[in-house]
Formats: structure tokens, C-alpha cells, sequence
């Protein structure tokens, strides 16, 4: 029988992911909008939250809508990214303001905040985030969004990546990469993609610094 509309299971794993990431119930209700009598009779497992409100939930703790309808008592893996709880670490990953070429961008300076954020522990020195500026990767990606970032100059063709170009501030794009160069492709088709020789990658100079993972939608702008 599916779990789905199971509202004890539901409010078993709501109450998991807000002590994982120490979250109260005014929080949550302060960030989503969520009226907070409404959201404590889900917090209670006295009534089912519609998918929409389970889908803003899911992007706020930043896993899947299952890992909060589903019943993950008797699974042998934790299925929070199907990595064992054992292997998971809950770090502070540094927010940046600004990213400039020339210098170390994870400097202390250059940090304007921490965020809570689940990372295989192995590699937790590797990520950051950052606050998305603009529209160019609407609906990807809104204005005030925040990205959380690997540190990493490869990539996949089609990977949205951190990149910065000629020393200014980072952007984030879709990128793509042959043997005469690379094109930067926004989502919004209102922006035209940009075209970098391997001339210019070399001279302006343009650096691949890392790619997307996640993104956390901001609906306190929504």
C-alpha cells in the first residue's frame, strides 16, 4: 500500500528533517508563508499537507518529496540522497558576496554568511554557495535564489557552472565546450548566449570555478 496521505508517517518525517536541521515550527512557518496552526496539525500527523505544500517543504530541507511521504523505517539506507546516515555530514558551508578573480574567492573576506548544508564529509571543504543575482536562468534559477556550489573547474556539457570572466563577479551559466572554445547559454531566452574563444579563455582570462549541485528556491521573494 503506498504511503502516500499517511499523515503519521508524513509528520514522522517532517519532525526528522527539522531536528536534522534544527528548525522550529516558526521558523519554517516565517520562511514558507505557512500559516502555523495549519502547519502544526501536519507537525501533529493531524492532517496531510496538499503536494504543493510537500514540494515547498522538500526544496526548503533540499531532498525529495518522498524522503518526507514515504516510510523509511525499515530501510537500510537513510534516504537522504541514498547515502548511509553514518556518512553524512551536516556542515556550515560558507555564503559568498562576491567572487573575484586574482585571489583566493573562499578567503575569509569574502564570506558574508554560513549555511547549513548535507555533504558527503569526505569532500565538505570543496563547497560553497552562493546568492543568485538576476533573471538569465529564470525559471532555473531566480533572483535571490541561493546555489550550492563544487568546487571544480571540469564539467559536463550542459552543467550550469559558476564562471568568471575577465576578473568580474561570477555568473552562472549553462556551459558548453568544444575544441574552438566555449559558449555560455543562459535559461531565459532573453539573453543571448556568449561565445569564448581559446584565445579569449586564456587572455581575458574566462575560468570554469564550479558547478551547481543544488539550489534552494527563496520564497520569502516568491
Amino acid at each position: 500500500m503506498s504511503d502516500l496521505g499517511n499523515k503519521e508517517i508524513f509528520s514522522k518525517n517532517l519532525k526528522y528533517y527539522m531536528d536534522l536541521y534544527k528548525k522550529e515550527r516558526n521558523d519554517i512557518c516565517r520562511d514558507l508563508n505557512f500559516k502555523y496552526t495549519t502547519f502544526t496539525d501536519w507537525y501533529n500527523g493531524k492532517k496531510y499537507p496538499r503536494i504543493d505544500k510537500i514540494e515547498m517543504l522538500a526544496n526548503y530541507f533540499n531532498i525529495k518529496k518522498s524522503d518526507l511521504i514515504e516510510n523509511h523505517e525499515d530501510d537500510v539506507l537513510n534516504k537522504i540522497g541514498a547515502i548511509p546516515i553514518s556518512d553524512i555530514d551536516v556542515t556550515n558551508i560558507p555564503l559568498l558576496g562576491t567572487v573575484k578573480a586574482g585571489y583566493d574567492y573562499l578567503a575569509q573576506e569574502n564570506i558574508i554568511d554560513y549555511i547549513s548544508f548535507k555533504v558527503d564529509g569526505t569532500d565538505k571543504e570543496n563547497y560553497y554557495a552562493l546568492n543568485v543575482v538576476g533573471d538569465s536562468m529564470t525559471p532555473l534559477f531566480d533572483d535571490g535564489d541561493t546555489v550550492i556550489v563544487h568546487k571544480q573547474d571540469d564539467f559536463e556539457n550542459g552543467d550550469n557552472c559558476v564562471v568568471l570572466i575577465n576578473g568580474e563577479e561570477a555568473t552562472i551559466k549553462k556551459v558548453y565546450k568544444d575544441n574552438t572554445g566555449i559558449e555560455l547559454k543562459a535559461v531565459n531566452p532573453y539573453y543571448p548566449p556568449r561565445v569564448f574563444s581559446i584565445e579569449d579563455i586564456k587572455d581575458l582570462p574566462v575560468k570554469i570555478i564550479g558547478v551547481v549541485e543544488k539550489s534552494i528556491r527563496n520564497f520569502k521573494n516568491k
